[in-house]
């Protein structure tokens, strides 16, 4: 079933399921709106329509009423009493008075129509904007609430769908953003938290992360290969802050750096007025200006935007001699922070939060819950600093909490928090569905993210700029045009996705694994791999099967050979890529021996890191490795094939590029073009030494 409503803001209903029209498409199933909240809009825009149907029809009917008791038996009677007078004999004292009551009334009717002109002008200013994507100016944002004795209350007054009055973004406004980012898994964590908030923005971002060496490397090299338009990042050292906080003892698995957001106002720039701090633990369901767009209702001394705890931590009944830090009610949750920096900054919160910490570490000893027990002990001693968000703003996925209470009533969910040590396994009814949200944005390709804020101008990026030249300097008529330009493209860069740590070797005989491959470094030492150009060949293997007991010795190998169980790499279809390696050979081999280069050979090779280059003109399927196997041969390589090492390829489904090189016969003379190219550049780079390949290529 699919109608359009006529609404405060247009959506699109399929089976259900609200989507915003432009982009239904896009919409991966997030942000679920309700028919509820829907005829909720619809009946703001009815008393917008009746204020305004009112309005019209008053003058109207005032002057049918005016024009019609202007007559008296069927002639026009004037209300001026002097015309009156002179123009009819039967002026009486009673037609006086009914005239002077038509007056009052017209009066009368005068003041209500400029009280509804006025009520009309409020519910203009009420109504929200109507979003178009980018080109719309301003951004409806969800009510908030600054009650912070009543969540219940706080939750109806902050999702209300009537069209009050709402707080606006503007179209091109910077939105800041704080992260405490450490370690190989919290730089994991972060990007699927950044991911979900780039899917859903339309504002410039700029992130501010407190990083350690390592979160700082990962994640630099991955924002510059990402190159997002409208995105700003700033590192912070974590570890010269450590010292800041290294006196607390805490413990909360987050560790020291579970302590940094108490510093944030001493750390972010000192013209930084606003930012709003996230944990990396966090999937935004929305678009983070509705969130922005509240630090607009602080008031007073508010500085704090935080959500209610959803568990009862704070209220100490948890278990017998529970005794947690002192904190307001259920107390609050610090995985969403919306901090006015420049206000704390003058209340001197540096000073605030360390007196209060000293005081309560002399009976407490120690954090439970990291910095979130910090800033409650503080809040419980200065109430007027908190503003109380919605609860839909941190939907706390902890053991035991009541978030469910949280979505129940609260239909359009804005950030899932998984705070909790378990994560993803979480003990929740509804975990499937956080899960699979979460799982949306750990999956989803982070590329199709590099799209413009058309009319917000972005920041030179000489990167972004070197490429675009690159590629306006294409043919784009070019039958092989999608080839030359993957030669450009730039691969967004995750370093170490999975846990690493690495210790250098002291005798430099460091070997990196690549793939499938494993090897000893006994042949490393014995080969001098670091001070000659060399390049160790592993034998590769295949197997038709897709359940295979890893051979654990050449012996066995040997043995699964003869039986029909393995096959030499590629020998039903393609034996040349191996042959040179010499299998019959290697059977009985038990030192490294060398073999010579010839037309089409692409073994798996071990060589030094300051080798040649893959040719990046060769992508998808097909003289890849080939290209790179002929580039070490005419650098003078020795290729030496290791007599104990081995590896085996798994079936595997075809992939889409082999499929392609199939059945597409453009794709086939592309690839004999770029082929033609690279020996042309072989022999400009190498000369005569580099006839013998075109040779070869002529005679295969």
């Amino acid at each position: 079933m699919r109608l359009w409503v006529s609404g405060c803001d247009k959506k699109y209903y399929e089976g259900g399921r609200g989507l915003h029209a432009p982009d239904r498409d896009a919409a991966l199933g997030l942000g679920i709106a309700t028919s509820e909240r829907m005829l909720g809009i619809c009946r703001g825009r009815r008393k917008f329509l009746a204020a305004s149907l009112t309005l019209l029809c008053i003058p109207a009917v005032t002057w049918i009423y005016l024009f019609a008791g202007s007559f008296e038996d069927g002639k026009p009677v004037s209300l001026s009493p002097l015309e009156s007078q002179a123009h009819s004999p039967r002026y009486t004292a009673a037609s006086q008075r009914e005239r002077e009551s038509l007056e009052v009334r017209v009066r009368e009717v005068e003041e209500e129509n400029r009280a509804l002109r006025r009520q009309l002008s409020l519910a203009q200013g009420r109504a929200p904007a109507p979003r178009r994507g980018n080109h719309s100016k301003t951004y409806s944002m969800e009510e908030g609430t600054g009650d912070s004795e009543n969540l219940r209350a706080g939750i109806v007054a902050g999702n209300s769908s009537e069209c009050g009055q709402q707080p606006v973004v503007e179209k091109c406004e910077t939105i800041h953003v704080a992260i405490v980012c450490a370690g190989y898994n919290a730089s994991r964590d972060v990007v699927t938290l950044v991911k979900s908030v780039l899917f859903h923005r339309r504002n410039p971002l700029h992130f501010h992360l407190i990083a350690d060496s390592i979160a700082e490397q990962i994640l630099a090299t991955l924002f510059q290969t990402w190159m997002v338009p409208a995105v700003r990042v700033d590192f912070y050292n974590a570890d010269e802050l450590k010292s800041e906080v290294s006196w607390i003892p805490n413990k909360h698995y987050s560790g020291i750096y579970g302590l940094m957001k108490l510093v944030l106002t001493k750390t972010l720039p000192a013209n930084l007025e606003r930012v709003i701090v996230l944990d990396t633990d966090i999937t935004f369901a929305t678009d983070i200006a509705e969130l922005w767009a509240v630090f607009h209702k602080f008031k007073g001394q508010q500085a704090l935007g935080l959500v209610e705890n959803q568990s009862d931590w704070y209220l100490g009944n948890l278990w017998k001699n529970h005794r947690p830090w002192p904190a307001l009610g259920r107390g609050y949750n610090t995985g969403v922070i919306l901090l006015l920096l420049d206000k704390l900054r003058k209340m001197k919160w540096e000073q605030m939060w360390r007196l209060t910490a000293e005081r309560e570490l002399m009976g407490m000893l120690s954090t439970s819950l990291a910095d979130q027990d910090i800033f409650n002990a503080v809040i419980k001693q200065n109430p007027f600093l908190v503003y109380q968000l919605p609860c839909f703003w941190n939907v706390q996925l902890s053991d035991h909490t009541r978030s469910e209470q949280c979505y129940r009533d609260v239909s359009d969910l804005k950030v899932i928090h998984w705070n909790s040590p378990k994560k993803l396994r979480v003990k929740n009814k509804h975990v499937e569905f956080f899960r699979n949200l979460y799982l949306t944005f750990l999956e989803y390709d982070g590329n199709l993210l590099r799209r413009e804020l058309f009319g917000c101008p972005s920041e030179a990026d000489v990167n972004s700029e070197n490429l675009q030249k690159q590629l306006s300097e294409l043919d784009e008529d070019d039958l092989c045009y999608e080839f030359r330009r993957e030669r450009f493209t730039v691969h967004r860069t995750h370093l170490y996705f999975l846990h690493y740590e690495y210790e250098p070797a002291a005798d430099s005989t460091d070997v990196t694994l690549v793939a499938q491959l494993s090897m000893d470094r006994k042949s490393v030492i014995q080969l001098d791999l670091a001070n000659t150009k060399k390049a160790m060949i592993v034998p590769a293997f295949e197997t038709l099967r897709y359940r295979l007991s890893f051979p654990k010795s050449k012996a066995e190998l040997l043995s699964m050979l003869d039986m029909g169980t393995l096959f030499t790499f590629r020998y039903h279809v393609w034996t040349k890529g191996h042959a040179p390696t010499n299998f019959a050979k290697w059977r009985t081999a038990t030192t490294p021996y060398r073999v010579e280069w010839e037309a089409d050979f692409e073994p798996y090779v071990v060589v030094r890191r300051d080798c040649p280059e893959y040719d990046r003109r060769f992508v998808g399927f097909g003289w890849n490795k080939v290209a790179h196997i002929m580039e070490l041969d005419a650098q003078e390589y020795e290729f030496i094939v290791l007599p104990n090492a081995y590896m085996i390829h798994m079936p595997h489904a075809p992939s889409f590029d082999i499929t392609k090189f199939r059945s597409n016969k453009q794709y086939r003379i592309c690839l004999k073009t770029l082929k033609e190219e690279f020996q042309q550049d072989m022999s400009r780079r190498y000369g005569f030494a580099a006839l013998k390949y075109l040779t070869a290529e002529n005679n295969s």
